[in-house]
């Protein structure tokens, strides 16, 4: 099963990326996932569930570690390519 995680650090710094979000950025980095997309809002991965889970305990220990005051995020299930195609045929 796949996962995507989505979030964001604060406080905000409109200037520079604060600590507490390359911390965050980091962690996710260095983990062992299949995507990472860094925003100027926020950043998502994705990867196996484990890994995601992972990840997220990294990126908040990190982030928090490193003066982050909240840490919001969402972990989204993604349907992988054969399970879609066998859910559409069993409907069928």
């Amino acid at each position: 099963m796949r996962w995507r995680v989505e979030f964001t650090t604060e406080p905000f710094d409109l200037d520079e990326p604060p600590p507490h979000a390359v911390a965050a950025r980091e962690a996710v980095r260095g983990a062992d996932l299949d995507a990472v997309d860094v925003g100027p809002f926020g950043t998502s991965a994705e990867g196996r569930a484990d890994a995601v889970l992972g990840a997220v305990d990294d990126l908040l220990r990190a982030a928090v570690e490193a003066g982050a005051t909240r840490v919001s995020l969402q972990v989204s299930v993604i349907e992988e390519a054969g399970a879609a195609r066998t859910a559409a045929e069993a409907g069928a």
